[in-house]
């Protein structure tokens, strides 16, 4: 779904004509689209409908828990002309860009909570591969597809068996500063899609992994584990959902490649890491 797709989409939910006039906010698994006071999201297809109808059902719940939070402004998703379609209420502008150790506190509420009163899945990090090579076509090698198939079973498997330090319950799945918003009244959460019921370690993973491959500061990371109160490094299964996150992330990528040469580029610069198995070559967000 390129950006001209995502606006047809919009228009078609009612927000202008051909989404003219709406501020394109980010176009990655969703398009994002500023309209007046409202944030819209268009889902890449339908496959994604499930998500965006569990994105806003949890949205509610925190709401009610008092979790700082964004907040849907639809009760509910909707399918338009094949695409997810969820509205949200906009917030004020932030004050300034979050960081890991706003990122901490806002997990710690997340991981004090029980379960909704709805279901929520597992974190399962790999049940998008399939469908993002699918995406990617002929714009990466088979080759290099099948071995990302085979990090996937193989990680799948491994996960299944781990002993977790944390109790099991809610987290947010990818836990970045990027999905926290710092406005006038601090932090909050944004981007829920990703909720779960699984290993609270998979929060903590996420920063580990931005450490090791992306370029966060180490002294950023050490404020992090300290407001969150503990480093998962330190847990025997660190690792393996480490590797089970690169491959998820090396795959998503692969799904822009078709459209981008700069996704391209970035899903060889990864796929040739994990082939080397060299863990410390700089990955960049995409």
């Amino acid at each position: 779904m390129d950006e001209a797709r995502a606006r047809e989409v919009l228009g078609a939910a009612g927000y202008g004509s051909r989404g003219g006039g709406a501020e394109l906010l980010a176009l990655g698994e969703n398009a994002v689209f500023g309209v007046g006071g409202l944030v819209v999201k268009v889902g890449r297809d339908r496959e994604l409908l499930g998500r965006a109808r569990r994105e806003v059902a949890v949205a509610r719940w925190l709401a009610e828990a008092g979790v700082p939070a964004v907040r849907a402004a639809a009760p509910d998703a909707r399918l338009v002309a094949g695409h997810p379609v969820t509205v949200w209420h906009r917030l004020p502008a932030a004050v300034r860009p979050a960081g890991p150790e706003d990122l901490a506190p806002l997990l710690r509420r997340v991981h004090a909570l029980p379960a909704p009163p709805f279901p929520l899945p597992p974190r399962d990090l790999l049940s998008g591969v399939e469908r993002w090579l699918r995406l990617a076509g002929d714009a990466v090698d088979p080759a290099d597809a099948a071995y990302l198939r085979e990090r996937r079973d193989a990680y799948a498997a491994a996960a299944g068996a781990l002993v977790p330090r944390l109790e099991p319950g809610p987290v947010h799945g990818d836990a970045l500063p990027r999905n926290v918003h710092v406005g006038p009244e601090g932090p909050v959460l944004v981007d829920l899609e990703t909720f779960a019921i699984d290993l609270r370690e998979h929060d903590l993973v996420v920063l580990a992994l931005a450490r090791d491959r992306y370029g966060l500061d180490p002294a950023a990371y050490r404020a992090f584990t300290a407001a969150y109160g503990w480093d998962v490094r330190e847990w025997d299964g660190c690792a393996v959902l480490r590797g089970a996150r690169e491959t998820a992330s090396c795959a998503w990528v692969a799904q822009h490649a078709p459209s981008d040469p700069r996704a391209l580029a970035e899903f060889r610069r990864r796929i040739a890491s994990l082939r080397d198995g060299d863990p410390e070559v700089r990955w960049y967000a995409f």
